[in-house]
């Protein structure tokens, strides 16, 4: 079908509350909705998305320019995923362009990398020699190279992509196969193989009947099938009875095996629907290594399940090719963090958000967005089932289950023989104290002890302090005199590997003092621990324990979170010490002990949900003792032994803390019973926010429907200055999602002419107040 002379499209650009722009389509091609587009905006040449295709313009002539190009290689995003960027722009308040475009890899957001993103790629093909001799002439404790050699046998013909993907180490192994000739090289356009799925690309093109037979093979021989226990049972059973929008909570403890859950889920999907594609989610990216080894072993049986991570640590051009093969359907399985939600996933029929609790799936700057929102709302968009594990459901959820609005499945033990939970022991800091067992580290005798103890028996620990550096404040005790930043409104941490002090906030910093700059002491002393400091005491307490640390400070480099726990779990480490790192999502096998530093320091915050946060780490990094079936145990180091958080944290009773938590939720009108709005504005001096947010606050009183909605006075925020920077924020609130949002609709485009802050923003749902 022809185009017609001259059409017009309009055109989301990432432009900060802009409506899409009308251009002039003059292409020798159709133009559609999802196509990729270069134009020329002012002065500079950029990428935009065509939301739609129109006859006529209200542009004069004189005014419209040309599409100068389209990604033709690309095929349009479809349909679904334009309704889901439209949500998500109305609901947070943002124009089009700002979540559509930062939602691409950013290799497609760049015209000049088009044609080598969709360049040839070199496909290798089976040779009749290879057919009669290649399986046979490999050793059976080849494991990775058998794996690419049956998927050979399969399919005849694998991209160098899909046989990486089945073997590390396939870009040696097949130019040794091609010397031996049992592989030849030829040359595919990876335009055909995204357009065709590529009839014989293992991830996820490979034939529609090859797909069928391999998963029924499959039926009865799951790995972890025959090992299920009840609970885990049910809950599969539940997963896959559902025909149309559910949202389960799998509620289930720490170790009670709600991967295997999720691993038969996606099984029994497959097989039921060969060509469909389900989202993983995790909250955080150094997870992602484990589960993408779980994952990958699980279905190391099936070469047509395409698995492909998506997370901001790959490199551009990885996550360009595993974006694209999600997009064209070539990947079955797609595992990432919070940005996986706005992934582009024609045939997505099961979405699984994982720790669903964790504030990280909160986007925190620019588009303010909840993944895990957006993941039940694009659920009920597509009409699939969406599941939400914790063993600490956030509390929004939670009380959306216990209104019966979300289906509750519950595993209630751990899943490892007759393993029990760990038993958790408060160790009273002041008694401590009184008997003169506290040392000046922060570290107890008990604590110590315990932690011999556990040495003596073979058996690993783990010390739990979510606070790196050496120490958080430096301090001269003559005058008091604290370092801080000179950029933001924090003390700088000491960090003694390096011999600097650091600003957690903005990165600078400066060396270690020898004296005091302002009474020229040298009395100057340190106050807290953080992780190097344990790090260093327990090495010196215990000299013959093998100590690893693993938080940011020592995990920058690529692979080396992948490196350090590696070691972990080989039993080369007896004594772990981290950060909120090690707290979650990983299957420790040796740990028996676990111990928690500093938890006090959360019980008395200015925010409101600071102790649900404190409750779910807990129980998280509780969770980390005993899994393979040993006594577990976890010391507590507090100086409020009677808090009912760490009653119900004794007792294990999330849904205890939960109600009670509900309660106090309720009768102060806080979420879930309210629903919240925050305007942050950022400004070189405070007075300059207040006063737009007085003046943002004023324009309110003329929005209709504003007596709907109970507004805060502003304030400086917890940190009121980052590089220079002065932050404060206006909280709105109402009984009524949508009168909160009629309202913001009606408000956001006046605040627009104010002039008097470096940078605004709205954040619809806040988590940090």
């Amino acid at each position: 079908m022809q185009p017609p002379l001259f059409c017009y499209v309009r055109v989301a650009l990432d432009c900060p509350y802009s409506a899409p722009y009308d251009y002039r389509w003059a292409l020798p091609l159709q133009p559609l909705p999802g196509m990729l587009v270069q134009v020329q905006f002012g002065h500079r040449k950029t990428v935009g998305l065509i939301v739609e295709v129109v006859d006529t313009t209200n542009v004069p002539q004189n005014r419209l320019r040309n599409i100068q190009n389209t990604c033709i290689d690309c095929p349009p995003l479809n349909k679904d995923w334009l309704k889901l960027i439209t949500f998500a722009a109305n609901y947070y308040h943002r124009s089009l362009g700002e979540v559509a475009l930062p939602a691409l890899p950013r290799a497609l957001r760049d015209a000049a990398r088009w044609p080598r993103l969709f360049t040839q790629e070199i496909l290798y093909q089976l040779t009749e020699a290879g057919r009669n001799t290649l399986l046979g002439a490999l050793p059976s404790r080849a494991i990775g190279a058998r794996r690419l050699a049956q998927a050979f046998l399969q399919t005849n013909t694998l991209s160098a992509f899909d046989a990486r993907t089945l073997y590390a180490k396939a870009a040696v192994t097949l130019d040794q196969w091609r010397e031996r000739g049992w592989v030849q090289v030829k040359w595919r356009s990876d335009v055909e193989a995204l357009r065709t799925g590529g009839t014989t690309n293992l991830v996820g093109g490979c034939q529609r009947a090859y797909i069928a037979s391999q998963l029924n093979q499959y039926k009865g021989i799951n790995k972890g099938g025959a090992n299920l226990n009840d609970e885990q049972r049910a809950a599969i059973r539940s997963i896959n009875s559902a025909r149309g929008f559910t949202t389960f909570v799998l509620y289930g403890v720490t170790g009670s095996g709600k991967t295997e859950v999720y691993l038969q889920g996606l099984v029994d999907l497959f097989i039921r629907r060969p060509d469909a594609q389900a989202l993983v989610m995790v909250p955080e990216i150094s997870l992602t290594l484990q589960f993408e080894a779980v994952f990958r072993e699980h279905f190391s049986s099936w070469p047509s399940t395409a698995f492909v991570t998506l997370h901001s640590a790959l490199a551009d051009g990885k996550r360009a090719r595993n974006w694209l093969a999600a997009h064209t359907g070539r990947a079955r399985i797609i595992l990432g963090t919070r940005m996986a939600v706005l992934a582009s996933l024609p045939r997505l029929a099961l979405i699984i958000v994982d720790e669903e609790h964790e504030p990280a799936y909160k986007q925190q700057e620019g588009l303010c967005y909840s993944a895990r929102d957006l993941a039940v709302w694009r659920a009920k968009q597509l009409n699939i089932p969406v599941v939400l594990g914790s063993a600490t459901p956030s509390l929004e959820t939670w009380w959306h289950a216990c209104q019966r609005c979300y289906i509750t499945l519950v595993l209630s033990r751990r899943a490892v023989g007759n393993a029990m939970l760990p038993k958790v022991r408060l160790i009273d800091m002041e008694i401590e104290k009184q008997v003169g067992r506290y040392r000046s580290d922060g570290l107890s005798m008990s604590l110590v002890k315990a932690l011999k103890d556990c040495l003596a028996r073979g058996e690993q620990s783990l010390v739990f302090l979510n606070r790196r550096g050496y120490a958080p404040i430096l301090t001269c005790d003559t005058c008091s005199w604290v370092m801080g930043c000179s950029r933001c409104s924090t003390y700088l941490v000491l960090h003694k590997s390096e011999q600097r002090m650091r600003c957690h906030h903005c990165g600078g910093g400066g060396y270690i003092p020898q004296a005091c700059p302002m009474c020229s002491s040298v009395n100057l002393t340190i106050f807290g621990p953080g992780t190097q400091r344990v790090e260093e005491v327990l090495s010196a307490v215990m000299p013959n324990a093998r100590v690893l640390r693993i938080d940011a400070d020592n995990t920058r480099r690529k692979g080396s979170v992948h490196t350090l726990l590696s070691e972990v779990h080989a039993g080369d480490i007896d004594i772990l010490v981290g950060t909120q790192m090690i707290a979650k999502g990983h299957n420790f096998q040796r740990i028996t002990l676990v111990s928690v530093l500093n938890a006090d320091s959360a019980l008395f915050s200015h925010d409101f949900r600071a102790g649900e946060r404190l409750f779910s780490q807990l129980i998280q990094v509780s969770g980390r003792a005993g899994r393979a079936g040993d006594h577990g145990e976890v010391l507590i180091q507090t100086k409020h032994t009677q808090h009912p958080l760490y009653a119900a944290l004794v007792r294990h009773d999330y849904i205890g803390f939960a109600k009670a938590t509900l309660a106090e939720r309720r009768d102060a009108y806080l979420p879930p019973f309210v629903f919240q709005a925050l305007l942050r504005a950022d400004s070189y001096s405070l007075d300059d926010a207040l006063r737009f947010l007085k003046e943002a606050s004023t324009m309110l009183d003329a929005v209709p429907g504003a007596e709907c909605v109970t507004r805060y006075d502003p304030v400086p925020l917890h940190v009121v200055k980052v590089m220079h920077v002065h932050r404060a924020q206006l909280l709105l609130e109402s009984i009524s999602r949508v009168a909160l949002q009629s309202a913001l609709r009606a408000w956001v485009p006046r605040l627009r002419t104010l002039k008097s802050v470096n940078y605004w923003n709205i954040e619809v749902d806040p988590l940090n107040i």
